[in-house]
């Protein structure tokens, strides 16, 4: 019998400008159809760029912020993004917002600010870490 994987992907690719997001995407699609599974998805970097609510795609492209959050609800898998890279590249939740006199937030529902020792934590029960 074939063991079951647990995987973890670091995303630290844009949702847009480079194939990384969406090839993790694909990735990850191809772990659950092999029988596997995914139990966090780490963005980092500018991989935080996926957890934008404010991001629009062309209507003939794939939303990838949705397609996250799509793939995170069928298989049940977290989305995480380092809070240091988030708030390096404006993408903050409504308890920022409140805390650094902005306007609003744009941290799309779905997805929760984490820290680096999280992530470190999450790779103790993981077998494998994929990064794109």
């Amino acid at each position: 019998m074939k063991k079951q994987l647990c995987y973890c992907l670091l995303i630290t690719g844009p949702a847009y400008g480079n194939q990384r997001s969406s090839s993790a995407l694909q990735f990850a699609k191809a772990v659950f159809h092999s029988g596997h599974y995914i139990q966090t998805v780490f963005f980092y970097q500018n991989g935080v760029y996926n957890a934008n609510s404010f991001t629009i795609s062309a209507s003939d492209e794939l939303n990838l912020v949705e397609s996250w959050l799509s793939l995170a609800q069928t298989y049940n898998v977290s989305l995480h993004l380092c809070v240091t890279s988030a708030l390096r590249r404006g993408i903050i939740n409504m308890t920022q917002s409140l805390q650094f006199n902005k306007l609003g937030n744009n941290l799309e529902l779905g997805f929760q600010l984490s820290g680096l020792g999280f992530l470190g934590e999450t790779l103790l029960q993981c077998d494998r870490l994929i990064q794109f």
